[in-house]
């Protein structure tokens, strides 16, 4: 008798935009089951959304997984970065494991295609920021065929509807921590990281724009490991694309890469929603694989 596979469950605290884009796409795994959405107000447009999908809810928020610790396994953090910090002092001693999709410090930083088997190093993931998750594939793929990386530069661009509350609070470690990651995964000398919320209309797709000084770079090299990066991340971000590689003879290059969303929760683009609730539910999609029961993880 073949036995069915056990979704791993999962719990979400946080129903803004990322939240709520977040449960669609949880929704469509077969190895993820959301048993319970929690956030502040329950007034507020995604948990009332999440209440009549059928999701269990309640505006206690991690008080309320606090209050059921052996009913989840692990928990999405799709709040801001001074939140995290307390949902991980309290879920720690439960042994549970924590996605971190705000821009907190805390954590080992992950990206599905460049370390994902670091997963199993840590109950608390930290999955950087929507920039991080586009760039760092692209500076990591740079770092291994470039003798020396003397600067690089990460703007991203997000159109002003795509962002919610929580995120525009969270600006200043958005950046700090995207500029962490991009240089502890590429190597480089010095970086720079940059976002921006454009009002304009129609609403610009997600980008993201990377301007780097190599040294001891073969350009075809370069091209292939740009190309092959892009191709690791749309097995599970269909939408991400490299829309301009320019490589000059001084050793600059200037990638530009745009992400189309699924439009789930926001319309298509928003794509930075969908570059870390991909990212998300990759993750918890390979810890869903693994045959330790999540709760019982060191």
């Amino acid at each position: 008798m073949i036995m069915e596979p056990v979704p791993l469950r999962v719990a979400l605290i946080g129903a803004g935009f990322i939240g709520t884009d977040l449960l669609i796409k949880i929704g469509r795994s077969q190895k993820l089951r959301c048993v319970h959405v929690v956030g502040r107000d329950m007034n507020s447009t995604g948990l009332r959304w999440a209440a009549r999908n059928g999701y269990r809810v309640s505006d206690q928020g991690v008080a309320a997984l606090l209050a059921d610790p052996e009913g989840f396994d692990l928990v999405f953090d799709a709040t801001d970065a001074r939140a995290n910090l307390n949902h991980w002092r309290l879920l720690d001693p439960l042994g549970k494991i924590l996605v971190n999709l705000t821009p907190s410090p805390s954590g080992v930083m992950i990206a599905p295609t460049v370390n994902g088997g670091a997963v199993t190093r840590s109950r608390n993931i930290n999955l950087i920021s929507c920039g991080g998750q586009a760039a760092v594939p692209i500076v990591h793929a740079l770092g291994r065929v470039a003798a020396r990386i003397p600067y690089i530069e990460v703007v991203t661009t997000a159109a002003s509807r795509s962002v919610g509350q929580g995120t525009r609070m969270n600006l200043d470690e958005f950046i700090d921590v995207t500029g962490g990651a991009v240089q502890a995964f590429s190597g480089a000398a010095q970086v720079k990281a940059l976002v921006n919320l454009s009002p304009a209309s129609p609403a610009p797709v997600f980008r993201v724009a990377i301007t780097a000084l190599l040294e001891g770079a073969d350009a075809t090299e370069v091209r292939q490991a740009i190309e092959q990066a892009a191709a690791g991340v749309r097995r599970f971000c269909p939408g991400y694309a490299v829309t301009t590689c320019d490589i000059r003879a001084d050793g600059t290059i200037f990638i530009a890469i745009g992400v189309t969303g699924r439009g789930d929760r926001l319309p298509f683009f928003a794509g930075n929603l969908d570059i870390i609730n991909d990212a998300a539910v990759a993750v918890a999609e390979s810890l869903a694989d693994l045959s330790i029961p999540a709760g019982h993880r060191a």
